[in-house]
């Protein structure tokens, strides 16, 4: 059986993960953008905002991430690449794993320079919400994405400061070609 290379995008809020992830899945004859925030979304009543953080919004991200997996893997099986986006650290994976078993995964995190991120957050208009509280966040994240998705664990971490859309998802493309 032939199956779809499987993606996980992770990077902080404004690296570019929904932008970079629809602009991968355009390269590709089929295809699947899967955003973890896009299933949180999803819930109507009860919704746990991922800025006041709860142990209710830990639980909804294992479901949105379980989710996630299960969706990429059924439409790997079927041959469809599927690229997930999510802020994700190594420890979490243990919430995407067992759904994606044998399946081909290539783990990637963009890490443009924290300013770009930083100036990328005050301009955004495609959240609820004011993303100035975003700053904090993208702040604590930087960090903790920079020590825990490593190369030795498989990460493939991805500079996009001055690249563009395209120039991008080409590089990105051709790191995981020579990996």
């Amino acid at each position: 059986m032939t199956r779809g290379q499987i993606w996980l995008v992770s990077g902080v809020p404004g690296a570019g993960k929904s932008t970079i992830a629809r602009a991968l899945c355009a390269r590709y004859p089929k295809a699947i953008h899967i955003p973890v925030d896009a299933l949180r979304e999803l819930v109507i009543s009860g919704h746990a905002s991922p800025i006041e953080w709860s142990e209710e919004t830990t639980r909804q991200f294992a479901l949105a991430r379980r989710s996630a997996a299960h969706m990429a893997a059924d439409y790997s099986d079927e041959d469809f690449v599927a690229v997930i986006d999510d802020v994700v650290r190594e420890e979490d994976l243990d919430q995407f794993a067992p759904y994606l078993a044998g399946r081909p995964l290539t783990k990637v995190v963009l890490i443009p320079s924290l300013d770009v991120v930083l100036a990328r957050n005050r301009v955004r208009r495609n959240k609820p919400f004011d993303t100035g509280v975003l700053e904090p966040v993208a702040r604590r994240l930087y960090r903790s994405l920079l020590e825990s998705c490593r190369g030795d664990s498989g990460w493939i971490a991805f500079d996009t400061t001055d690249l563009d859309v395209e120039e991008s998802v080409t590089g990105l493309q051709h790191r995981v070609a020579q990996a």
